[in-house]
């Protein structure tokens, strides 16, 4: 760090030192070149310093779920799974995350799962009384001969390997265990296929309106009244499902709204002091994860503070090359490491423990006036009754038929009924950003709260990962609106955090929130030094000065830098390239667009938006992902960008090699082409899919047609405005 800084200050030096001096008119750039470059460099050494936050404290730990208290100690858990869309989020996936969750290796009797359905679609309720019905025989099956892989579509995903050696299957009884598997796999492939059929029975109904349904909430149990008998003496997990009510004329705050209709609704159901988040295609890949998490909840040396525990995403669908960077390395394997050993990593947005009391703020207190409680709450004296007791309502209220207690479940899932109180904005999760992962884990942090970051060596959860560029980059653009628009916004963590929190991890809040714009010097370095190279303008020292040995030092020890963590952490060279890819692809491309939509956010311009990405993956897009090849099936929005600084780069650095021949300006023009050269390595996906793929993925020539007219463009202007003087 010293070193690097060290360099970077003399490079500082280098720039500031064009304004008081004087040399010949004839090579010298412009000052609005030089400024650009200047202001480039400034922004990356400032994203440099805040990203050291993160690498000065890096902690692992360990846990040991042997020492907990007996399972009668333990307390209860609720699960919060959330689901937006049938199509985008295929329902047999979203049952086996339900599944998975219900089975986690936890007294029965404390767990409770909870799914919120934002589609209010009758597909998904038909789907959960299905997953109810094959969980009764799924539960047995996995404690009975301890498997470990508790989600049934990756338990069978391999059926011809010997993966019950991985579960931990006793040896001993394999023929009763085969015979008991065999079934078990004929009651799963039955279940998907009712979904299915009955997907196929209801597609086109009219009833399906995301956006305009009234409330359900319903616990589910068996289809007859000897199944529900046989439930009890099983003592299955409590499932529920929630659909909160959505009407066009009221915003519903996208998945932070969903959660905080499911704290609510749990807390007259069964008011856990913590539950677990998972999205609808995270599924529980080790049913120990909620034993793991009670070790550091349950530590009574961290436990008074700690307000969650965050779990690692994993997916289970990254291809060996990896060319999206889906596994995104340097966010799970770096950035919340670093974190871990500050206050504590940031929320991820699923597969985190959190304490219900951490987003209930500190208002509740003996005392307190029930009338200022509903101020902050909202109008519901059984939710402030349970909030303010901190008990578990008894089971024999939720499974009765009280119709009193139903109406109160489907009240407290109304579309009205945060109006008038502080949901969103003091209590549960926060509606500031469509990051409501990011702003609430910072405001939790600036309350003292703090976290932990457990990265044990079996997964915990696996997740599905985009495997298109398309939806890469639409979530890309949603992440980085949300994260811009804290930035933004007087929460803007350097100001705000910092008043409230340890320096360092202020500045792991800023790393993130100023993230997106790396698009501007991004954008910067892939055209200003281009257009200067066809000009014949050397905006870097000659290669015989030794500034140019200091531009050397900073360029290349920030690659071995990233190389050494890519390879310490298991990773392969491949995957370095591909991170150093995408993170130029995204710069041009998502990141432009999500901080442009977060400014337009904060002029009062737009309203926010937010779009599921899809998880139906097509299957020429899937293979393409497997083979390690782009495909470039989005919209002209994302290519143009891409497309249009490639053909620029291509244009110049022949050029600028055509200008060195003639002229013999080797000296003063080489670092620009290495800069220009490392440009075009990188982008060469891009540049193969415009010029030498003929397949349905390949980049259209409209693209390339449009793209070209805007270089044109842009050399036109670049010759015109950063010429020399």
């Amino acid at each position: 760090m010293l070193i690097h800084a060290l360099a970077i200050i003399v490079l500082i030096h280098f720039r500031a030192s064009y304004f008081f001096t004087e040399t010949s008119s004839r090579s010298k750039p412009t000052i609005l070149a030089w400024v650009m470059i200047f202001l480039a460099e400034l922004m990356l050494s400032f994203f440099w310093l805040l990203n050291q936050a993160h690498r000065w404290r890096p902690v692992t730990r360990t846990a040991f779920p042997e020492r907990l208290p007996e399972d009668g100690k333990l307390p209860p858990i609720d699960v919060f799974v959330c689901t937006a869309d049938p199509d985008k989020e295929p329902t047999v996936d979203v049952m086996n995350t339900v599944i998975s969750a219900m089975a986690l290796d936890y007294p029965p009797e404390k767990i409770h799962v909870y799914l919120s359905d934002d589609g209010g679609s009758p597909l998904t309720l038909y789907g959960m009384r299905e997953a109810y019905d094959f969980a009764r025989r799924w539960l047995p099956f996995c404690k009975r001969f301890g498997i470990k892989t508790r989600c049934p579509k990756a338990y069978f995903r391999d059926d011809g390997d010997d993966e019950e050696d991985d579960d931990g299957v006793d040896g001993k009884s394999s023929d009763e265990y085969d015979s008991e598997k065999r079934k078990v796999k004929e009651k799963y492939e039955l279940f998907k296929a009712r979904i299915n059929r009955y997907r196929a029975s209801c597609h086109g109904d009219s009833c399906l309106n995301g956006r305009d349904h009234p409330s359900t909430v319903e616990v589910i149990r068996g289809s007859s009244a000897d199944e529900v008998v046989q439930a009890d003496k099983q003592n299955m997990p409590l499932l529920v499902y929630v659909a909160r009510e959505k009407r066009p004329s009221h915003h519903h705050h996208f998945k932070a709204g969903a959660l905080n209709v499911l704290l609510r609704v749990s807390g007259v159901m069964s008011n856990s002091p913590y539950f677990l988040v998972l999205d609808c295609d995270m599924y529980c890949n080790d049913p120990s994860s909620a034993r793991q998490a009670m070790c550091f909840h349950l530590d009574p040396e961290i436990s008074p503070s700690l307000s969650f525990v965050q779990f690692p995403q994993r997916f289970h669908n990254i291809s060996e090359n990896d060319i999206y960077d889906g596994k995104m390395r340097s966010y799970f394997w770096t950035s919340l490491c670093g974190m871990d050993g500050l206050k504590g990593p940031v929320f991820s947005g699923t597969g985190f423990y959190i304490k219900r009391e951490s987003l209930n703020g500190k208002f509740i207190h003996e005392g307190t006036d029930v009338m200022d409680l509903m101020k902050l709450f909202g109008n519901s004296k059984e939710f402030i009754k349970y909030l303010q007791q901190n008990d578990q309502p008894s089971r024999n209220i939720i499974l009765g038929d009280s119709a009193a207690f139903w109406r109160e479940a489907q009240f407290l899932a109304s579309c009205g009924y945060e109006s008038g109180t502080k949901w969103g904005q003091e209590v549960g999760f926060l509606y500031q950003s469509v990051a409501e992962d990011y702003f609430t884990g910072f405001t939790l942090h600036c309350k003292g709260w703090t976290s932990v970051y457990y990265s044990p060596l079996r997964p915990q959860f696996m997740g599905t990962s985009t495997t298109n560029l398309n939806d890469l980059l639409i979530q890309g653009t949603r992440w980085s609106s949300g994260l811009a628009e804290v930035g933004f916004s007087g929460f803007c963590p350097l100001i705000y955090g910092s008043l409230r929190m340890p320096i360092l991890q202020s500045m792991c809040y800023a790393e993130l929130a100023f993230f997106p714009l790396f698009c501007l010097p991004i954008c910067i370095f892939a055209t200003i030094p281009q257009i200067c190279l066809l000009n014949g303008i050397a905006i870097y020292p000659k290669v015989s000065s030794t500034y140019s040995m200091v531009f050397s030092l900073v360029f290349v020890s920030s690659l071995c830098k990233h190389l050494y963590e890519v390879v310490a952490s298991g990773h392969s060279v491949r995957a370095f390239i591909n991170e150093q890819r995408m993170w130029m692809i995204r710069s041009v491309t998502s990141h432009v667009y999500g901080t442009m939509d977060a400014t337009l956010k904060q002029l009062g311009m737009r309203k926010a938006s937010f779009s599921p990405t899809n998880k139906a993956a097509d299957d020429q897009q899937s293979k393409r992902y497997e083979m390690g090849v782009f495909d470039f099936q989005t919209s002209t929005m994302f290519l143009a960008p891409m497309v249009t600084a490639v053909i620029l780069n291509v244009a110049c650095f022949v050029g600028g090699i055509t200008r060195a021949l003639l002229l013999g300006c080797w000296d003063q023009l080489l670092m620009q082409m290495v800069l220009v050269l490392f440009v075009l390595v990188m982008s060469y996906p891009v540049t193969e899919g415009m010029v030498l793929r003929t397949d349905k993925g390949r980049i259209p020539p409209s693209v390339s047609l449009v793209s070209a007219t805007l270089c044109l463009a842009l050399l036109s202007l670049g010759s015109a405005f950063l010429g020399t003087e």
